[in-house]
């Protein structure tokens, strides 16, 4: 599991989508969700590639939900306050 999603980062960094990467919704493009699954559960990890700098991890977690494939409302807040913060560090020189 860390390694795929920490696989899943690298070829973000390099310009590539990894296989287990989509566009994460209601963020704007440029904004990602990796989802993995094992035996130990369903991970995901949020990031953002459209910052200029780097590539910005915002939010990991374990998805606890048995229900649905939605991304839980607290980590949607999460990660929106984190890709403010994200977006205004990018600025800065």
């Amino acid at each position: 599991m860390q390694n795929d999603i920490g696989f899943a980062l690298y070829e973000a960094q390099i310009g590539n989508l990894s296989q287990y990467a989509k566009p994460l919704h209601g963020f704007g493009s440029g904004v990602f969700e990796i989802a993995v699954q094992n035996r130990d559960g369903a991970f995901r990890a949020a990031y953002v590639v459209r910052l200029r700098k780097a590539v910005y991890v915002l939010h990991v977690f374990q998805k606890k939900s048995k229900s649905g494939i939605a991304t839980p409302k607290p980590d949607l807040k999460l990660i929106a306050e984190r890709l403010k913060d994200a977006e205004e560090l990018d600025k800065t020189d």
